[in-house]
C-alpha cells in the first residue's frame, strides 16, 4: 500500500518513486539491489486476460490448465488493424511464452481474426479533431436512442470495410426501427387488433423462414448490413398485412434483439413475457418452408441455353427431359437431327447433344 502512486513528471514509472520497493536486498546475498521499473509495455497487463477469465478466482494458479484446454483458443477475436502491433502482437507472444512454460494448452490464441473497418467523418477522412469531423455517439444517442446507432453502424456496410458517416442514414435507421414499433402498437401504444395468435398464411411463412435462415447465416459470416436489409423487408411485408401473426412478431424481436436490444426487450415484455428475451433460444428457420414450389430451368441444345423451363422443385428426370424436348424452342435446334444424349442435372440445368 502506497500514499501516492501519481506520474513522476520525469518519465519513469510511478513505482521509480516509491523507494522502499525499488530498493532492496539481492536474493541469497546481502549486497544492495534496484527493482526494475519499466518492464512491460502498456499492452502486456491485457495481453493474457482471456486465460484468466477462464478461471478467476483461482488463488494458487493463473488458471487451471485443464480448464484452458477446454476452452482455449478463443473463437474470434475481433478489432482494429491498430491492433496489430499492439494487443493482438503481445497477446500471441504471451500465449506462445506460456505454452513453452506448460501453462497453456495452445501456442495460438484466437482461431479467427477479423480486423473491423474504421468509421469517418462526413467528409471521408479520419475522425479528427483538427478536422472538425468527429462525431460524438453520445449526441446520436440523445439525440435518436442507443439502438438506433446501433443498428445504423452494423448498417453502415461490411464489417471489414471503411465507411464514412452519414447523419441522413441515421435518421433512415431510426424512421425503420419506429416502422417496426408501429408493426405492433398504436398511436396510444397499445397492442393492434392486426395483431393476432393465428397461423400465418403460405406466403408470410415463407418470407417469415427465409428470413429467420437468412439472419441466422448472415450473423454467423458477421454480415450484419445485410441481416438487417432482410429484416426490412419482412417488416416491409407485414406492414402491408391486414393480419400479423404473434409468432412472426415474436421471432422478429428476438432477431432485431443482438442490434437493437433496448426496443427488442420492450416489445418482448409488452407482448405478455415476464422473462427477458435474453433467456430464448434464436429462433431457427423450418427448411420445409425455404423449398421453391417452382423452379427455373435452363435447357441447353449443344452447349447454348436455347429454352427455359418453369416447372416443380421436385419434378423426376424423365419428366423434364420429355418436357424439355416437347418445347418448341428446343425443337427447332433438334429437328431431323440425332440426339446423342439427355441429361438432367437436378434443379440446376437440362443439357441436350445432337449430332
Amino acid at each position: 500500500d502506497v500514499e501516492n502512486y501519481q506520474p513522476t513528471g520525469s518519465g519513469d514509472s510511478p513505482l521509480s518513486a516509491i523507494d522502499s520497493w525499488v530498493n532492496v536486498r539481492v536474493p541469497g546475498s546481502d549486497a544492495p539491489g534496484r527493482r526494475e521499473t519499466d518492464t512491460m509495455p502498456g499492452s502486456a497487463g491485457s495481453s493474457w486476460y482471456f486465460l484468466r477469465f477462464i478461471d478467476p478466482h483461482n488463488h494458487e494458479e493463473m488458471c487451471r490448465l485443464n480448464w484452458s484446454s477446454r476452452w482455449m483458443p478463443v473463437d474470434l477475436y475481433v478489432g482494429g488493424a491498430e491492433h496489430a502491433v499492439g494487443h493482438l502482437l503481445y497477446s500471441r507472444f504471451w500465449t506462445k511464452f506460456l505454452f513453452d512454460l506448460g501453462l497453456c494448452p495452445v501456442d495460438e490464441p484466437f482461431a479467427k481474426l477479423v480486423n473491423q473497418g474504421m468509421i469517418l467523418g462526413e467528409d471521408n477522412r479520419k475522425m479528427s479533431k483538427r478536422y472538425g469531423n468527429v462525431v460524438n455517439p453520445n449526441d446520436v444517442v440523445a439525440r435518436h436512442g442507443a439502438d438506433s446507432l446501433r443498428v445504423y453502424e452494423m448498417f453502415m456496410g461490411p464489417i471489414e470495410a471503411e465507411k464514412p458517416w452519414n447523419t441522413t442514414g441515421v435518421d433512415g435507421i431510426h424512421r425503420f426501427l419506429n416502422r417496426v414499433w408501429r408493426l405492433y402498437f398504436d398511436e396510444d401504444d397499445q397492442l393492434l387488433d392486426s395483431v393476432q395468435d393465428v397461423e400465418p398464411s403460405e406466403e408470410q411463412s415463407r418470407l417469415w423462414h427465409r428470413t429467420l435462415d437468412k439472419v441466422n447465416h448472415d450473423f454467423e459470416a458477421l454480415r450484419f448490413n445485410t441481416a438487417i436489409a432482410q429484416l426490412m423487408v419482412l417488416v416491409n411485408g407485414l406492414t402491408r398485412d391486414a393480419v400479423r401473426p404473434r409468432c412472426i412478431l415474436e421471432d422478429l424481436a428476438l432477431m432485431l434483439a443482438p442490434m437493437a436490444p433496448h426496443l427488442a426487450e420492450e416489445l418482448w415484455s409488452r407482448l405478455g413475457h415476464d422473462e427477458s428475451l435474453s433467456r430464448q433460444p434464436f429462433p431457427q428457420a423450418d427448411p420445409e418452408w425455404l423449398k421453391e414450389d417452382q423452379i427455373e430451368i435452363p435447357v441447353q441444345v449443344n452447349g447454348k441455353v436455347r429454352a427455359r423451363l418453369t416447372v416443380a422443385a421436385d419434378i423426376d428426370a424423365e419428366t423434364i427431359q420429355e418436357l424439355a424436348l416437347a418445347d418448341e424452342r428446343v425443337q427447332e435446334h433438334t429437328r431431323d437431327r440425332e440426339i446423342k444424349r439427355i441429361l438432367y442435372i437436378p434443379g440446376r440445368m437440362v443439357t441436350i447433344a445432337v449430332k
